[in-house]
């Protein structure tokens, strides 16, 4: 039994149907289809290929031609296309009435009139159980309502990208996996948002196409920040140009010039951040210390030390501050005969000698034993 890739549905999906046995058809081709929705109007894309059934994932959809889309059922979908208008009219007005917190996107009615399929944006979960009776009522048939993210929006919505082809998302891509910042930093992109930014304002699906390939190639040079010989000698990778495998090396005489990885001799290691390419340097000579004088020469003249100088000498080689020893002077000199058991702080002339209660004196009243 033949089977061919047939894309169909508002979300254009691919699907694997197969059709009886005497019956062929070709690329473009319109079909009616029978889905697990219903009946609904298809395109022939190609004849499905084990190869072609890899390439579309674990389990794709499936479903079967019924026949050649012919001049009657041509008109009935134009005007099935003219009443998702009116119907997308009654639908927003239900939402607002109702007050739900949702954007509706697109109506959806099938050809076979078996169900019509709400498409809205929500970041919250809506409750719509009371929409869809109204709806039901309204439409007379079965309500689908699908939610969806920003990237089926523009795959229902949106027309052409930047490149000036319809949008990989409206054309081919059944599935959309996530596009990071670090695919576009390895192919060297700009990073500016409006630029690398599809319909939906999600980074572009097509910085994922090329990807594997940049990292196959990537692989193949020295890393950024590495040391490496020339012939030249040893220089430092700046940056890498990965489609022509250049590279962009800073070399001990601090020139930067650029060479093909194929110069490269051998990888030294990793270089030092912030230093430039290790080489022979002689050493440089440390001026001798003088240690006779403990690092410091005096200012007075031979045999003419100052009272200063001389007690720095003494005390260790720090000066003592004139002002605090005149302010000890003045203080009273401590009693000689006091024994070393005595207290630790001095009382106060002028304290009381009664000590608290509770308390005991913490030595012998002055005048004790020499």
């Amino acid at each position: 039994m033949p089977k061919y890739v047939v894309r169909y549905g508002s979300m254009r999906h691919l699907g694997v149907f197969s059709c009886r046995a005497r019956d062929r058809y070709a690329r473009g081709q319109r079909v009616i289809t029978r889905t697990g929705r219903g009946q609904e109007s298809g395109e022939v894309l190609c004849e499905a290929t084990e190869h072609v059934v890899s390439q579309m994932g674990k389990d794709p959809r499936t479903g079967q031609i019924l026949r050649l889309e012919s001049h009657d059922d041509a008109v009935e979908l134009r005007r099935l296309d003219d009443q998702q208008e009116n119907e997308f009219e009654v639908c927003e007005n239900r939402i607002a009435e109702l007050g739900l917190d949702m954007k509706l996107i697109k109506v959806e009615r099938l050809y076979g009139g078996e169900r019509v399929i709400v498409y809205y944006l929500s970041e919250d979960r809506v409750d719509f159980r009371e929409l869809v009776k109204v709806l039901a009522r309204d439409l007379q048939t079965r309500i689908e309502m699908r939610q969806i993210g920003v990237r089926d929006e523009a795959k229902l919505l949106a027309d052409y990208g930047d490149c000036g082809k319809p949008v990989c998302c409206n054309t081919h891509l059944s599935e959309m996996p996530p596009v990071s910042m670090k695919m576009a930093k390895l192919q060297k992109a700009t990073l500016d948002p409006t630029k690398i930014s599809g319909r939906c304002g999600r980074l572009k699906c097509c910085l994922r196409y090329e990807y594997d390939t940049y990292q196959e190639l990537q692989r193949e040079l020295p890393k950024t920040g590495y040391e490496v010989l020339t012939r030249d000698g040893k220089a430092r990778i700046l940056s890498q140009e990965i489609l022509t495998g250049e590279l962009l090396v800073e070399t001990e005489d601090s020139r930067r010039v650029v060479i093909q990885a194929s110069e490269v001799l051998s990888v030294v290691g990793k270089a030092s951040r912030g230093k430039k390419p290790s080489g022979d340097k002689p050493p440089r000579d440390k001026p001798a210390r003088d240690n006779s004088s403990g690092g410091k020469e005096s200012a007075t003249p031979d045999g003419a030390e100052s009272g200063d100088s001389a007690e720095a000498k003494e005390g260790g080689g720090k000066p003592k501050n004139r002002r605090r020893r005149r302010d000890r002077s003045k203080r009273g000199k401590p009693n000689e005969n006091a024994s070393e058991a005595g207290s630790k702080e001095r009382p106060d002339p002028g304290a009381t000698k009664n000590p608290p209660s509770g308390e005991s004196e913490a030595g012998p009243p002055a005048g004790g034993e020499g």
